[in-house]
């Protein structure tokens, strides 16, 4: 059980802090973009008020709100179900991921009203125009551990 709440611990330490420092200290909430190594890794400041890729995004207090409530009931879900299976270290440390990247998102709505994205890679002529950060990676990561992986008891 250690493993998943420290797993999620230091992926929303991790990206929290990332975010403080971009938006912050590099002030990219001002200057909008930092090529770090283009075209393959930009920094770039995009406010996520929808879920990926914008889809769902608008002003909306409303939507703000719902995406909240609804990443705090996977959260929950999570958290429910790593208790109650029997699971072993990948799950639970993929699980953690998915928890700790939840929870950094919505401390952003909370405090910011949107998500901050910055990272944005491209490659080989292909101009990606989205940016994420390492929350969205973590949740991604651990959906995706989790669904190669699923654990849980064995069928006789």
């Amino acid at each position: 059980m250690r493993l998943f709440y420290w797993s999620a611990f230091w992926v929303f330490l991790l990206d929290q802090a990332t975010k403080y420092y971009v938006v912050h200290v590099m002030d990219l909430r001002l200057v909008g973009r930092i090529d770090v190594l283009p075209p393959y890794l930009n920094l770039r400041m995009a406010w996520n008020t929808g879920i990926n890729f914008g889809l769902l995004a608008g002003d909306a207090a409303l939507t703000r709100w719902i995406l909240i409530a609804v990443a705090l009931l996977i959260s929950g879900v999570v958290i429910w179900w790593v208790h109650r299976e029997p699971l072993g270290a990948w799950q639970r440390l993929t699980a953690g991921l998915l928890l700790g990247g939840a929870i950094g998102n919505v401390i952003d709505r909370l405090v910011y009203g949107a998500v901050a994205d910055f990272i944005n890679m491209s490659c080989c002529g292909i101009d990606n125009p989205y940016a994420f950060n390492v929350a969205d990676v973590a949740v991604f990561a651990g959906a995706l551990g989790l669904v190669v992986a699923p654990g849980g008891k064995k069928p006789s």
